[in-house]
């Protein structure tokens, strides 16, 4: 679940004919259904009204609640994947770009918490909906060549050892962020801290981004 409250209607004034706009509001109305309630909770006709339209529209475009959930899944990741290219990490030098892609990914995280409610969510399901968009799965492919490419320029440089598998340094940066945001409010009550403030934020990014480099670091 996402920590704001339920959000207000995306759409109050009516999409018209406007194929293009209709989806993008019908699917902002959605992720924030979903991202609140889960699959199961969630409601067309909330949604339909979220985004000022009915549901005859929403399925038009997306078939059914369960194409119109892959279709919140499918934007959720291009959205993710579209801002990290911009982050061009090939053109670093290796260190500076694992410390870019750290930095961006905790900061993404943070700032859309309805990506994490998303991805709870999904692995609930066992990633069954992911299984079956081959959009999803293309979406990847770029992120781990390109760590690659840089991880192989840090062996080069000397400053990176070689063999390490650039998915294991993704997944390092990711499961960082991912773990402290999503518990963040039950570790806060177990350990007597409120890991929620903007202090602590800031103190687990640069431990995230030692943590990253010193996994890779030439011995």
């Amino acid at each position: 679940m996402v920590d704001s409250k339920a959000q207000p209607m995306v759409g109050r004034q009516r999409t018209g004919r406007d194929p293009v706009r209709t989806q993008a509001v019908i699917l902002e109305a959605a992720t924030a259904e979903f991202a609140e309630k889960g699959i199961g909770g969630a409601r067309v006709d909330t949604i339909a009204q979220r985004a000022g339209t009915n549901k005859r529209m929403l399925y038009h475009y997306f078939g059914d609640k369960i194409g119109l959930y892959v279709a919140v899944l499918e934007a959720a990741y291009a959205a993710i994947r579209s801002a990290e290219r911009k982050l061009d990490i090939t053109q670093k030098e290796p260190e500076e770009a694992l410390s870019e892609l750290a930095r961006f990914t905790w900061h993404y995280f943070l700032d859309h918490p309805e990506f994490i409610s998303l991805l709870n969510t999904e692995n609930l399901h066992r990633a069954v909906h992911l299984k079956g968009s081959p959009r999803l799965r293309e979406m990847h492919s770029h992120l781990v060549t390109e760590l690659e490419q840089v991880l192989k320029r840090g062996v080069e440089l000397g400053v990176f050892r070689a063999g390490i598998d650039p998915l294991n340094v993704y997944l390092t940066i990711a499961s960082l962020g991912f773990f402290y945001l999503s518990n963040r409010h039950t570790l806060s009550v177990i350990f007597g801290r409120n890991l929620t403030e903007p202090e602590r934020l800031a103190e687990w990014e640069e431990h995230l981004v030692r943590t990253v480099l010193a996994s890779v670091k030439a011995e």
